[in-house]
């Protein structure tokens, strides 16, 4: 159980993640509140642009704390607004949502709360040479966060839900073979928040430009409480296999951090 150090339980929750991992105390931790008031005007940096391989088999990973999709190294691009000239790729997918609908998103808006937030982790190719160097360094990922409500089932986002019930338990994973387009997941707007962060699980590293899309997308209740079906531990713990029912990391200062907004209000 040792690579299972940490979680969302009162024993190996986010309180206790500093023990292991120090970094998870830095000044530049993520998610935090996104205070509308406070953000400055982004200007005009270069638009936002991205563009997702389609037609290539992915992974779908239980690793758990949550459902991941690995992109397997399959090409793509990011780039424009805050990341300047650099590009960056895609390299996995995950989710973070709550045990109940309203709750579940990591960041939060005006202290409101959303029932989930997809990231669609990405690393700059321009400096780093593989994506565990880039996990390393202040300017190497960049993490876009789509905030999810209760709505309408999301028929993209689907192809990945009803591949849940085959990894229920930890280390489990399945091949997807069909086509899917990330870009897909992404709303319909550009306006976004923009700060700079740390990745939310261990090691917690301040490797990431968080790039916040203000829109929200739609997923059904249904497709919610599937992902709440997942386990968090492996198949020999039998049945005692916690359900994770929810897998967020609570806010944390902004502190003196620069956050920008781009786009539409």
């Amino acid at each position: 159980m040792s690579n299972q150090e940490w979680g969302y339980t009162g024993e190996n929750g986010p309180s206790t993640w500093v023990e292991k991992f120090p970094e998870a105390r830095g000044a530049r931790q993520s998610p935090v509140d996104i205070i509308t008031t406070q953000a400055s005007s982004g200007g005009s940096a270069p638009p936002l642009a991205w563009q997702y391989s389609v037609n290539h088999p992915r992974s779908v990973v239980n690793p758990g704390y949550c459902w991941r999709v690995d992109e397997n190294g399959y090409n793509s691009e990011l780039r424009g607004g805050p990341l300047g000239s650099d590009v960056y790729k895609l390299q996995q997918w995950h989710c973070h949502w709550g045990a109940v609908n309203g709750e579940g998103s990591e960041h939060t808006v005006d202290g409101r709360s959303f029932s989930g937030e997809l990231h669609l982790v990405h690393w700059n190719t321009s400096k780093y040479r593989s994506f565990s160097e880039a996990a390393g360094q202040p300017d190497g990922l960049a993490v876009l966060g789509v905030f999810l409500v209760v709505g309408s089932k999301h028929e993209e986002l689907d192809k990945v839900v009803r591949l849940l019930p085959f990894i229920q338990h930890k280390g489990d994973k399945v091949t997807m073979s069909e086509p899917l387009d990330p870009a897909h997941l992404l709303p319909n707007q550009i306006a976004y928040w923009t700060y700079p962060g740390s990745l939310t699980t261990p090691p917690c590293t301040e490797s990431v430009t968080w790039i916040l899309f203000k829109q929200p997308v739609e997923v059904s209740a249904e497709q919610l409480a599937l992902m709440r079906k997942l386990r968090c531990g492996e198949a020999s713990c039998g049945e005692e296999a916690m359900e994770l029912l929810h897998n967020y990391r609570p806010t944390l200062p902004l502190g003196n951090r620069e956050l920008r907004d781009y786009g539409l209000n």
